[in-house]
């Protein structure tokens, strides 16, 4: 079995917390009718340097019915800045219009098969995975990003199309996983194309 979800595969559920004091799993979002799980953390350049793009497909595809959540993690051990009390100020500082969710036990990032931050993963409302990977071609320098690959998987599920494109490589830094090297990436992890 492939590390990372394959497309058509289920959403596995979880509990977490979230920096808004509350615990959410997937039936909180029941009547989401697409539902974009993504890995984050607060430290890594590449998420820092798209996370108004994220922002603003958020907001943009919001009032198209796409709900966007975002899932930390990193171990706070391997990097400090990734913990709880870190996520709430940057929560915060930002504003992002997601939901951001703790993982501290890993399990959910395993259970996605979470690669890197950023790391998405599209769900249509029976939750089934209908895009994974990058959000962006260059998520490290916004102003050089050319394509959104995001938003065409987005844009294609609501014109009732196939995604064009549902596999992509995530790009971004690895997730820092508790008790390995910084750099370690489980055995069975590997490009999607």
């Amino acid at each position: 079995m492939a590390f990372t979800r394959s497309i058509g595969e289920k959403a596995p559920d979880f509990r977490l917390p979230a920096t808004d004091g509350k615990t959410y799993g997937l039936t909180d979002f029941a009547d989401v009718p697409v539902l974009v799980v993504f890995f984050t953390c607060n430290h890594c350049p590449y998420v820092i340097g798209s996370d108004e793009v994220t922002r603003k497909t958020a907001d943009t595809y919001a009032d198209k019915g796409v709900c966007f959540v975002g899932i930390n993690s990193n171990s706070e051990n391997t990097h400090p800045n990734d913990s709880f009390d870190h996520m709430v100020v940057r929560m915060q500082e930002h504003n992002f219009p997601w939901r951001y969710l703790r993982d501290a036990s890993q399990d959910v990032a395993r259970a996605y098969g979470a690669l890197r931050t950023p790391h998405f993963f599209v769900f249509d409302r029976e939750r089934r995975l209908i895009y994974t990977g990058r959000g962006v071609d260059n998520p490290r320098d916004a102003s050089k990003i050319t394509v959104n690959d995001l938003e065409n998987a987005l844009d294609d599920h609501l014109a009732g199309r196939p995604v064009r494109t549902p596999l992509t490589n995530p790009i971004g830094c690895n997730v820092k996983w508790e008790g390995k090297d910084a750099h370690w990436m489980p055995p069975d992890a590997c490009d999607l194309v």
